[in-house]
């Protein structure tokens, strides 16, 4: 079992991170968003949303963005949990953002 100060302390620093990795997100039209943490257990639930729900590379993003900088920089956390807004509708959502970028090859 953690004290309180240590549980106040994760928090306030899962916070911080997912302050620190929103603006990439929201850049694209998207969104993440803290969904729940168990700061004892270390399993923590984040949900993509806005042009994330239906971009290609949402599961991507989660897996190697999301999960390996949270678990890098927060020694404590030990499973992320990851989605997408699935309420919203496809044309909806790709109609907010620019989505993952895709290199365009130019032909010799």
């Amino acid at each position: 079992m953690i004290t309180d100060d240590e549980r106040t302390s994760r928090l306030k620093a899962l916070n911080a991170l997912m302050d620190l990795m929103r603006p990439s997100v929201q850049a694209d039209g998207g969104d993440l968003v803290l969904v729940a943490a168990n700061v004892e257990t270390g399993v923590v639930e984040v949900q993509l949303a806005g042009a994330c729900s239906s971009c290609a590379i949402s599961s991507d993003t989660l897996q190697g963005g999301v999960t390996r900088i949270l678990k890098d920089r927060l020694d404590w956390v030990t499973e992320v949990i990851g989605g997408v807004d699935e309420s919203i509708d496809p044309e909806d959502s790709m109609s907010l953002g620019t989505g993952g970028y895709i290199p365009r090859y130019r032909q010799l």
